[in-house]
């Protein structure tokens, strides 16, 4: 019956009829395409609202180094032979200050912590790729503009590749080194390739300022599960603004420095032995993120002069659960004893 009815149909009709179907699927594609563009522009408001309160809520505790033309966020404390404390990705001033190791390390040492490039309030300029080495040079100038001409560097998971880049380039800076939970030498590690797409210009643009902060917010508590495990998250952790380092721009920093971290450890993989200045190695046995076998332990065999203190039931958050004995490390090596010396020369 339908059939007769489309023959007794014109051919134009006919046509019409069978087009119709099709004629609705671009405005439907349009329809779709609007709606998520909307939201993506409402849920990038909504972080950078987030982002600028985060910043007001935890505003910069310590002062500023302008250098080459980077605002570096800085917090000083103690007096005596310097420690310089350098933190891991993803992190800032305010996960050694909730640790309490600045205030352990103050009771001796005159200790300098920094917020690295793209972390809590220093800045990180986009024409520049901040490698290691990039950051050695950046610290560097910045500790001479603090005066300080030799120092013991502390560098925690990320860290510890700025730390050993000091070393190499400027090891009359450096007196001693201590290294915790770091990545050294390169393995297959997946997981750095989806953390590091938001660092991808334009696509990653977008995911930091729309998406990223959300799956961010989501993911938290497994992440802090995973770095601090098998020991569970230690209540002075809270002190750690999560805001702050959910921020689009800290995203930014973060996917940078996931992306070079096998391309630095490939590179760096055979300098370590001529390190000729005190080196102290601390893991935690248990580290969830990076195996200490396979990276600390191998690296105090290609420094024969090293110690290594690996911490039982201990995971990557050493110097959170484990603060006495990262402090322990850095007395091994901290160059408290020149004062003596000189002393007892005079």
């Amino acid at each position: 019956m339908n059939s007769q009815h489309n023959k007794q149909l014109p051919a134009d009709a006919r046509g019409a009829v069978r087009k119709q179907p099709s004629s609705s699927r671009p405005s439907t594609r349009a329809a779709i395409i609007g709606f998520a563009a909307a939201g993506l522009a409402i849920s990038a408001f909504v972080n950078h609202r987030l982002a600028r309160k985060a910043e007001q809520d935890n505003p910069p505790a310590g002062q500023f180094l302008n250098v080459d033309g980077v605002r570096l966020h800085y917090v000083e404390r103690g007096r005596g032979e310097p420690v310089v404390l350098l933190h891991g990705n993803g992190s800032m001033i305010q996960d050694f200050e909730s640790s309490g190791l600045i205030d352990l390390a103050a009771r001796n040492y005159r200790v300098i912590v920094l917020d690295r490039p793209g972390y809590g309030h220093s800045d990180r300029p986009r024409h520049r790729i901040w490698t290691p080495e990039a950051q050695a040079d950046l610290i560097h100038d910045a500790l001479a503009q603090l005066g300080i001409e030799r120092a013991t560097i502390l560098g925690h998971s990320w860290g510890c590749s700025v730390a050993v880049a000091l070393a190499r380039k400027y090891p009359d800076l450096v007196g001693g080194l201590v290294l915790a939970s770091g990545y050294y030498y390169p393995t297959a590690r997946l997981d750095v390739v989806g953390m590091g797409v938001p660092a991808v210009p334009v696509v990653g643009d977008v995911l930091r300022y729309t998406i990223s902060p959300i799956v961010s917010r989501l993911i938290w508590p497994l992440l802090m599960r995973k770095i601090f495990g098998p020991e569970a998250v230690p209540e002075k952790f809270a002190g750690f603004p999560k805001a702050m380092a959910i921020r689009p721009s800290q995203i930014r920093a973060s996917a940078a420095e996931a992306a070079l971290m096998v391309p630095d450890a490939l590179a760096a993989g055979d300098t370590y032995a001529r390190l000729k200045m005190p080196v102290a190695i601390i893991a935690g046995a248990d580290d969830r993120l990076v195996d200490a076998e396979e990276q600390s332990a191998r690296l105090h065999g290609d420094i024969p002069h090293s110690s290594f203190h690996r911490v039982p039931g201990t995971g990557h958050m050493i110097h959170q659960t484990a603060t006495d004995a990262v402090m322990s490390a850095i007395e091994k090596v901290a160059p408290a004893h020149w004062g003596a010396a000189q002393t007892a020369a005079a």
